[in-house]
């Protein structure tokens, strides 16, 4: 990796225009244990995925023509497939290694090379392959998987419609069953039932999986999934009453040929309906062995939730990158001559600077952390060893948690990282502007964020629902009176005296409840359960309403609920970021890392503390501490600020931004040899003011 610091004369690295003695007597980080941390369970697989991110031949070349950066991505495919990276997660007698956590382990990583080419791979490995391998047979994946592996078989997903993104339940497009002929007939029967945005659609594909009402005799069994042939192999020309268009350029992604398909009458054999969870007879019988269709629905659905897991995990990679650009760029870079007249500051040593960096670092380490706990948790769902239908439930409500808070925390890093590094960071060579174009779209697709969260909210509903279920009349109201004296107590200050009074006014003692673990644990819990319990007790008895009264209150408090939602998704994540401090040996780096947990605990309390204040959470004492706090942790990690980014184990072959190179701090060092040469001559001209002052007094 590049060197981007000076050394001591101990060798002890530090941060450019940060003073030696910043480390005298304090803690320093163990960058090799933070990184082997970092790297989670599945540690081998991303080294091998990353040292194969870091070649040329996968790497992205800014400036290509939408036709031209296609073409390059599909030869990267074969490069990928040549190279064994894509089939970790596929049956072990077909090649594959059936290792579902290490598959999307090392799949994240390709965001660093390119996410066109992530998301291409993805396409084809992840939705496609993968909606083989979970939805059909073994008759299926003997015919089709060895195909798709070796890119014989380019294929699309097929799910959503132009008239029906994130309401798969919804869609129009039809599979209606001929018992004469055994045959399904596919039909978009208007324009909105399109399958829009579809990868490999525009060019590439040569089949997809679409997703369909099944209809046989005369009945509609919901959403199934199809096989179903697009082009001729040869002429790569659509098959007869297959159709579509090519989306365009697009504002990211153009590495990637998203298109539209439609089809009119469209035949294909009955065995090509991915019957694992629905079949239906050649008499035209249908049979499932989930009974419920609701639950068939999300069950079917639920087995391609890798989708957000991964987009989960990639947001958080580009996140790494962004910073470790970002903050080797601003420890190099100086600007004002704040506290000297010879030397100008480096840029990470404004507080403001710091404010704007360091918080995001936070909060990456805690996505980052989430991340590996919902990658575990997803690997022993898919692996079978925890498998039940409480298990995919907890899976499911978990990535819709954390996918919207990563991937919307990338953009925000990204566009907040560019900003800190000016004009340097607007230029494409630098990478901040083009991988946020790259990784908009990850806000709404894999499941659109906002909808995500509504999605969890009415698991949270559910969830406290059924602890009154079964409860007499008695427990009930004491409940509510609980729930009632309790609002009272934060509501009437009654809370925020307490508070004075233990603090006694003092800004200290303040500031020690509020860095306290437990402290804030109770008030991002609190949060998290007070906001359910008020929207789920003004909702009690809706389900009871007419159909029409029940969505309008529903809509009356939605809003709420995702807020609900999300303060979760935040708890899961600062929880996260504490169980791994239980892991980590090394004083030192436990002691900088709690540092940053509670730079992100803080920050979360400072993002939400109109609602600490006027719900009664904290006095107006410890609110106005919490910024002072901040800015004391600020500097406590600004001596570590290398280290910490140095961990993310990402070299110059994954940056690939000139400003992370060590060139700026070449840059400065000129400039200071030749001023510090012209001073050292007498050759440097004077001043004008004090230039001025001296003329002026011997005038007079």
């Amino acid at each position: 990796m590049t060197e981007v610091a000076d050394r001591t004369s101990s060798g002890t690295r530090e941060p450019a225009g940060t003073p030696a003695a910043a480390h005298a007597g304090g803690p320093s980080v163990d960058v090799a244990e933070l990184g082997e941390l970092l790297l989670g369970k599945w540690a081998d697989v991303r080294r091998t995925a990353r040292e194969l991110a870091g070649r040329p031949e996968v790497h992205k070349i800014e400036g290509l023509t939408h036709t031209e950066h296609r073409k390059r991505v599909f030869g990267q495919l074969k490069y990928l497939v040549d190279n064994r990276a894509v089939h970790r997660a596929f049956p072990e007698r077909l090649g594959g290694s059936s290792d579902h956590g290490g598959n999307i382990a090392g799949f994240e990583e390709l965001v660093t090379a390119d996410p066109s080419l992530q998301i291409k791979a993805g396409v084809q490995w992840g939705l496609f392959g993968a909606a083989v391998m979970h939805l059909g047979t073994q008759e299926h994946h003997d015919a089709w998987l060895p195909g798709i592996m070796s890119l014989d078989i380019p294929g699309c997903f097929a799910m959503t419609e132009t008239g029906h993104g994130s309401d798969v339940a919804s869609i129009s497009t039809t599979a209606t069953y001929d018992a004469a002929t055994k045959e399904f007939v596919i039909n978009t029967p208007f324009r909105a039932a399109w399958k829009d945005y579809i990868g490999n659609a525009a060019e590439d594909g040569l089949a997809a999986v679409v997703f369909a009402q099944l209809v046989t005799q005369g009945v509609n069994h919901g959403v199934h999934a199809f096989y179903v042939p697009l082009r001729d192999p040869d002429t790569k020309e659509f098959l007869p009453g297959v159709g579509g268009e090519d989306d365009g350029v697009k504002g990211g992604l153009n590495g990637i040929d998203n298109g539209r398909l439609h089809f009119s009458e469209v035949r294909i054999p009955r065995t090509n309906l991915l019957d694992r969870y629905g079949a239906v007879s050649v008499e035209g019988r249908y049979s499932s062995p989930i009974a419920s269709p609701g639950r068939r629905f999300f069950t079917m659905l639920g087995t391609l939730v890798q989708g957000r897991v991964s987009l989960d995990g990639a947001a958080v990679a580009a996140s790494k990158v962004a910073l470790a650009t970002a903050i080797r760029y601003g420890s190099e870079r100086r600007q004002f001559h704040a506290s000297s007249t010879q030397e100008e500051e480096v840029l990470l040593d404004y507080q403001r600077h710091q404010r704007r960096l360091f918080t995001r670092l936070a909060t990456t380490f805690a996505a980052g952390f989430a991340h590996e706990q919902l990658l575990e948790k997803f690997d022993d769902v898919f692996s079978g060893r925890h498998d039940s239908d409480a298990d995919r439930e907890d899976l499911e409500t978990l990535a819709a948690a954390l996918k919207p808070l990563s991937t919307w925390h990338a953009l925000d890093t990204l566009q907040e990282c560019r900003e800190a590094c000016g004009g340097a960071g607007f230029l494409i060579e630098n990478r901040f502007a083009s991988l946020r174009a790259d990784l908009d779209v990850y806000a709404t697709f894999e499941g659109d964020n906002t909808v995500l969260l509504q999605l969890v909210a009415k698991r949270l509903l559910a969830d406290f629902a059924k602890e009154f279920r079964n409860v007499d009349f008695g427990v009930l109201a004491r409940f509510v009176v609980t729930q009632a004296a309790g609002a009272a107590f934060h509501r009437t200050g009654l809370r925020a005296v307490a508070q004075f009074v233990a603090d006694t006014g003092s800004v200290q003692k303040a500031a020690v409840a509020l860095r306290d673990e437990g402290g804030q644990r109770t008030l991002l819990a609190d949060r998290v359960q007070s906001m359910v319990a008020e929207v789920g007790s003004a909702l009690k008895g809706a389900n009871k309403l007419p159909q029409h009264q029940a969505a309008a209150l529903f809509n009356q408090h939605q809003d709420d609920l995702i807020d609900a939602a999300q303060a979760h998704a935040e708890l899961l994540q600062w929880e996260a970021f504490t169980e791994a401090l239980g892991k980590i040996s090394d004083p030192g780096t436990k002691q900088v890392l709690t540092w940053l947990r509670d730079l992100f605990g803080l920050s979360l309390i400072e993002k939400h503390l109109s609602w600490y204040l006027m719900n009664g959470r904290l006095s107006m004492q410890r609110g106005r501490t919490v910024g002072a706090y901040i800015n004391r942790l600020l500097a406590k990690i600004r001596p570590h600020a290398l280290d910490l980014v140095e961990s993310f184990g990402y070299g110059p072959e994954h940056l690939r931004a000139s400003i992370a190179s060590g060139s700026e701090k070449g840059r400065q060092d000129e400039a200071r040899i030749y001023f510090e040469a012209q001073r050292a001559e007498g050759k440097l001209p004077a001043p004008e003011k004090p230039h001025r002052a001296v003329k002026g007094s011997k005038s007079t």
